[in-house]
């Protein structure tokens, strides 16, 4: 198993998302690097789970999208992956096909993950953008609204709680 390789990678990234803000050139640079260093110990060790997702992240931190998929699909159908790096994966791979317009598996896959982690509202918001895509309108909001309605700690959002849960099911009705 290559894990000290790849933590001395992942250190390498952490290291560098700390001068993003000051020095994007630099940033990217330094996740090229790794990204190349995720990409040859990915074809050294293909049958590990976490370099292929470590080496997804990557690809989609520097917006190579279509470049992550394999390596998160990769990821997941090994099914090794710990509890956290696996509902990172399905997030990942899920935004990621919606960013490639492959809205379908977005939903798909947004979904599966949504019956794993019930309670990751970010794996929902995802999926809002995803059948926003799909141009389901309705079901899109509906998910923004109970995600703000359970994650909000608004005592605005909270006090009017009632009428959004309401709203949130006649969306096209006017009163």
């Amino acid at each position: 198993m290559p894990m000290n390789q790849l933590q001395q990678i992942l250190n390498k990234v952490d290291a560098t998302r700390s001068i993003r803000q000051s020095d994007e050139s630099s940033f990217t640079a330094m996740l090229e690097a790794a990204r190349q260093e995720l990409i040859q110990l990915a074809s050294e060790f293909p049958a590990d789970a976490k370099v292929a997702y470590e080496c997804a992240s990557v690809h989609d931190s520097l917006g190579l999208e279509t470049e992550a998929v394999p390596y998160y699909e990769k990821a997941i159908a090994l099914d090794t992956l710990d509890v956290e790096d696996l509902r990172g994966a399905y997030l990942g791979l899920g935004s990621t096909y919606r960013c490639i317009g492959q809205v379908e598996k977005s939903i798909s896959l947004l979904t599966k993950g949504i019956a794993l982690y019930p309670d990751d509202h970010s794996l929902r918001v995802f999926l809002a953008l995803a059948k926003y895509n799909a141009k389901d309108y309705e079901g899109s909001v509906q998910l923004l609204l109970d995600s703000l309605i359970e994650t909000s700690s608004s005592e605005h959002i909270q006090l009017y709680r009632r009428a959004l849960r309401y709203y949130r099911d006649h969306l096209d009705q006017t009163f």
